[in-house]
């Protein structure tokens, strides 16, 4: 039963990641795979990566196991007919096997951000080669809208954002991994749902979270290893995978806001980093320390405590999007239901107040109040206009100066 395989699987993947990324860090040594401390990066000594290699082996030697040849996808019945296809597992896979590689070629040599590219763009069009492919949706009003080819371009577009999503997300001990666990595990819900036991899917979900979960045991802080662009693409382009092949084939709604919800953390971090890069005319691949967990650490959070908050972010819009599944709102054929539709909003407003919490408090009012501590300390008639000013300056160009909360990691 597809139930229990999905559990199994999970729990051997996890194993199989947290054996086998020992080695993966000697390995990293020996052929100088190390990340250095950096002003960009929150590493405090030398560390090993490679770390995505054991997410591969724990990956295959699951999908050995529990996944089937080949993935027959049953769309919604809201779908139009005869728009399912098959996807050949085993050349996804092996579209896992060459994005990890050239990850594993990055963090050793450091290629060009264009080379990297192409080998994501390789990666994704293999997965499309193998089925998984996003063929259309059905759009409320409009009805069901084909994608030229097949979708073939959109695909590539997608599972190329998603990995860069991850990867520009990859900064703080735990980080990344951590939140591709938890999205690993509500897509596999996710996925049950829509096509109840005999999801594919969402065992491939369920094997992506073991084997982030079974590398966590390493990376979290202190990181003893980290996944480099090896792990990060790969679990980019596996959630991708899931995405396509999973919550993506359910009615319109769901299809468009569950994998948004699901990977919002990392979406709004890129969004973010990318639009400033843009902004003061940097390429988007320009390396800065814009990303959440850096302005988290500049205004004075520990790595435990900004891992704590984007874990229970990604946990909250997780949550929202398996209410999108499971809260009966709606019969999805246009009838809404009163009482559920007013839970419902209930559970995305507070969701949409705690994220402006998290984005907008934390960074700006909290920052705030310790900019003021700082400098009436230098002058204690600062006045209330000076701190604005100062804080909107630091805000807009990312120029701080370093502050320290009294809680430091131990």
């Amino acid at each position: 039963m597809r139930y229990l395989d999905a559990v199994y699987a999970l729990l051997v993947a996890t194993a199989v990641a947290a054996l086998l990324t020992p080695l993966a860090g000697r390995l990293a040594r020996k052929v100088g795979a190390i990340a250095y401390p950096s002003e960009r990066g929150l590493a405090r000594e030398p560390t090993p990566e490679l770390g995505g290699l054991a997410i591969l082996a724990a990956v295959i030697v699951a999908a050995v196991i529990w996944l089937p040849d080949t993935i027959h996808l049953r769309l919604a019945p809201t779908y139009k007919p005869g728009t399912a296809g098959v996807v050949h597992t085993w050349v996804v896979i092996a579209g896992a096997v060459v994005i990890a590689l050239i990850g594993a070629l990055d963090d050793i040599l450091e290629l060009k951000p264009l080379v990297k590219l192409a080998g994501q763009v390789a990666a994704a069009i293999v997965a499309a080669l193998g089925g998984a492919l996003i063929k259309g949706v059905r759009l409320p009003f409009l009805g069901y809208l084909a994608f030229p080819d097949g979708g073939k371009e959109l695909t590539v577009l997608w599972l190329v954002a998603l990995m860069n999503v991850v990867n520009f997300s990859d900064g703080v001990d735990g980080l990344a991994a951590g939140v591709c666990a938890i999205d690993g595990a509500a897509f596999a819900v996710i996925a049950f749902s829509v096509e109840g036991g005999r999801s594919a899917a969402a065992v491939l979900a369920a094997i992506t979270c073991g084997a982030a979960l079974g590398f966590l045991f390493h990376n979290r802080y202190p990181a003893k290893i980290f996944m480099g662009d090896t792990g990060s693409n790969l679990l980019g382009y596996l959630l991708g995978v899931v995405t396509i092949i999973g919550s993506l084939k359910t009615n319109a709604v769901l299809a468009l806001a569950v994998p948004l919800l699901v990977l919002a953390v990392p979406f709004m971090d890129t969004g973010f980093v990318v639009a400033k890069r843009l902004k003061y005319g940097h390429m988007p691949w320009h390396r800065d320390t814009e990303h959440f967990h850096h302005r988290m650490a500049k205004i004075g959070f520990s790595q435990r405590k900004t891992v704590a908050y984007l874990y229970a972010w990604t946990l909250m819009l997780a949550g929202v999007a398996l209410a999108l599944r499971f809260v009966p709102y709606s019969n999805h054929h246009g009838r809404y239901y009163l009482g559920w539709s007013v839970v419902m909003g209930l559970i995305l407003l507070i969701a949409a107040i705690a994220s402006v919490y998290l984005v907008y408090v934390l960074e700006i009012f909290k920052f705030k109040l310790l900019k003021a501590i700082q400098l009436r300390k230098v002058d204690p008639d600062t006045s209330e206009h000076d701190i604005v000013a100062a804080v909107k300056r630091d805000m807009e160009t990312g120029e701080f100066d370093a502050i320290r909360m009294p809680e430091q990691d131990e």
